[in-house]
């Protein structure tokens, strides 16, 4: 099976504009996902997907490879599609631009995933103890089955607990391995009714019976929304050389 990995990045985000660009301890942050991509030692493809050339010209500059897509997409998803559409991959990793720090052990069990199974899509979770970050709608949550089918995915916290007896709950991490049948599918379809009010795209699969299967890992999500973000990374990334 041909696997690719690709990472949208656009420019012009409402909460943080040029982020792709922004420097990290001197790095720019798509590099920086780029690199941890590469680490993984699993594709022969990472490809950037892009709007601006000015990224563009970055990612050419690191030695990356990159696609100029249209301006008009409303998501990553279909930033993907563009470059995939006319190619011969079967199935693709779609990375978050805005995640310096994700872990290639991640990525790896993902791509090993899609490689062993029949999922139509295959994304991640890991476990959460924050009762502060379970009533937040910024934090994405999920609930899944026995087999780690998913169920439903909300910004509002699932399943119900109060604070007296909360125990915990797993958090969505927003990497998305797709096979190509279901990404094409998902482009091809409306927005629907549950995306629209949940603000969450990963629900258009489910409401077109596109099953969406969840993978446990310990990493937790780092990602930049807006610039105070970059001091947390930053924060953290000198903590892990202290312990190296």
């Amino acid at each position: 099976m041909k696997i690719v990995a690709i990472i949208p990045a656009r420019y012009n985000s409402k909460r943080f504009k040029g982020k792709p660009l922004v420097k990290i301890n001197g790095v720019t942050m798509i590099e920086r996902v780029y690199t941890q991509v590469e680490k993984s030692k699993k594709f022969s493809d990472i490809i950037v997907a892009t709007d601006d050339k000015r990224i563009a010209k970055v990612v050419n500059g690191f030695g990356g490879r990159f696609a100029l897509t249209s301006e008009k997409h409303q998501s990553g998803t279909d930033r993907l599609w563009e470059v995939v559409k006319n190619s011969d991959y079967d199935a693709v990793i779609n990375i978050q631009g805005d995640e310096p720090l994700i872990s290639e052990e991640l990525v790896t069990d993902l791509y090993e995933k899609l490689q062993i199974s029949k999922c139509d899509v295959v994304t991640a979770v890991c476990f959460n103890f924050s009762y502060d970050d379970f009533i937040s709608k910024n934090i994405v949550k999920v609930v899944f089955d026995e087999s780690l089918k998913a169920l439903y995915f909300s910004r509002s916290p699932i399943p119900f607990q109060t604070k007296s007896n909360f125990s915990g709950f797993y958090q969505h991490i927003g990497i998305y391995g797709y096979m190509r049948d279901a990404l094409k599918k998902f482009v091809e379809s409306s927005v629907s009714d549950l995306e629209n009010k949940e603000k969450l795209e990963q629900l258009r699969f489910l409401d077109n019976d596109i099953k969406i299967n969840v993978i446990k890992t310990n990493y937790k999500s780092y990602g930049v929304d807006i610039p105070e973000d970059v001091i947390k990374i930053e924060n953290i990334l000198k903590q892990k050389k202290r312990e190296m």
